[in-house]
């Protein structure tokens, strides 16, 4: 074997081909240090005594379906220029502690953005835990500190990573689409590192997107006084969906305990539906309108809540806070008492919900990467290593999630 194939094939340097076995399916080839590339592993002289030497195994990367193994016979060298005693030479093909070469260690890398962990171990035929190892320190070169600098716009949100109300929190640059953080908890605690980082990267954030939870406003308001907070609008649909919910089931309760009557049973999805989504071959419509016509209460509601999606839809920011003001009015006319109660809501964070009309920005992406990381955990079973699933997650927008493992 000439020493190019091993260098263009296998990703060794500076060795020469000594001989070449099989053993047991294996592929087994032995080599050894060119004179004229040893050198001092301290100060890098060629002024070098050598001491002896002691063999090595690797894996490398296999030729077909056949495993390859590469037994290096490193040797052991004293320096004469730097004084340097007895140590083996450096090995420029495979990391410190490591059985396998870089070359491996990079092909492996590339299956794993096709195949789940456990299939690309089959593959190579080593453990999953080898595999879990190279992914883990590649995702930490790779994303383990993203860069800040250049972020301008942000999307914050929480994730439910398991039972027990676990919860991670997630920064998204919706400029690039890449998670630039993650931090454990939903509140402003999770956001600390992130915030120091933030600032020493010097970057300038114009525009944050988050829902109204108080904890991620104060954080935001503390750490970024010069940014826009710009509330969710379909965490704000999400939120009004569930107080039409709530009013649901206080009248169907109502109804029941004096009428005897279940007049609204199986109407709560149809309720949620946007109008133009109901399915016709279900007459849900016409299942909507009776509904409507025998409570007022819930009548008032849902058609507040198809004017409230038209809040976005306006022609400029003037425009928006006239609509809102006037549907706040009518809420609060309403006679209602959850609609009163969430047009107070609406009124506080006035501000924050018109901004989306400077920054037409929301949590949006964040549900796509929500969805894919929910997929990555299924597939693996679960990450026992918080550390790994954080880089997981950071590197999760360059993932074809569908199999990753």
């Amino acid at each position: 074997m000439s020493t190019s194939l091993l260098y263009h094939g296998f990703g060794i340097r500076g060795y020469e081909y000594l001989s070449a076995h099989y053993v047991e399916g294996q592929v087994v080839f032995a080599v050894r240090r060119s004179p004229n590339h040893l050198r001092c592993p301290v100060c890098g002289s060629q002024d070098v005594v050598r001491r002896g030497q002691s063999p090595r195994e690797f894996r490398s990367l296999p030729i077909g379906r056949k495993k390859v193994k590469v037994i290096a016979h490193l040797q052991r060298v004293e320096c004469r220029s730097c004084g340097a005693g007895p140590q083996q030479e450096r090995i420029p093909f495979a990391d410190p502690k490591r059985q396998y070469t870089h070359a491996f260690e990079r092909y492996a890398v590339e299956l794993s953005r096709h195949m789940t962990i456990q299939d690309v171990a089959r593959h190579l035929g080593v453990s999953w835990d080898v595999i879990k190892d190279i992914q883990k320190r590649y995702l930490s070169r790779r994303f383990g500190r993203p860069k800040l600098k250049r972020v301008r716009l942000l999307a914050i949100d929480e994730i439910s990573v398991g039972h027990g109300h676990r919860y991670l929190t997630v920064a998204l640059n919706l400029e690039s689409g890449a998670v630039v953080f993650v931090g454990e908890g939903k509140d402003s605690e999770a956001l600390k590192p992130f915030w120091k980082r933030l600032k020493a990267s010097g970057a300038r954030v114009k525009a944050v997107a988050m829902d109204m939870s108080p904890a991620y406003q104060k954080a935001v308001s503390e750490a970024l006084p010069n940014a826009q907070i710009v509330f969710d609008r379909f965490h704000l649909m999400k939120l009004f969906n569930a107080q039409i919910d709530e009013l649901r089931r206080e009248m169907q309760r109502e109804a029941r305990e004096k009428l005897h009557k279940e007049v609204l049973k199986g109407t709560r999805w149809i309720l949620l539906k946007n109008s133009d989504h109901l399915d016709k071959t279900r007459n849900e419509r016409e299942r909507l309108e009776e509904a409507l016509r025998i409570n007022k209460p819930l009548a008032t509601a849902y058609y507040l809540k198809e004017d409230l999606r038209q809040l976005w839809e306006q022609k400029d920011k003037a425009a928006a806070k006239t609509f809102l003001q006037g549907w706040i009015a009518r809420a609060e006319t309403s006679g209602i008492q959850r609609l009163k109660k969430f047009a107070r809501t609406l009124a506080i964070h006035r501000s924050g919900i018109l901004a989306w009309y400077d920054y037409r920005i929301s949590t949006g992406a964040l549900e796509g990467t929500n969805n894919k990381i929910q997929t990555m955990k299924r597939q693996a079973y679960g990450f026992r290593d918080m550390d790994f699933f954080k880089l997981k997650i950071l590197g999760i927008h360059e993932t074809k999630y569908a199999l990753v493992g």
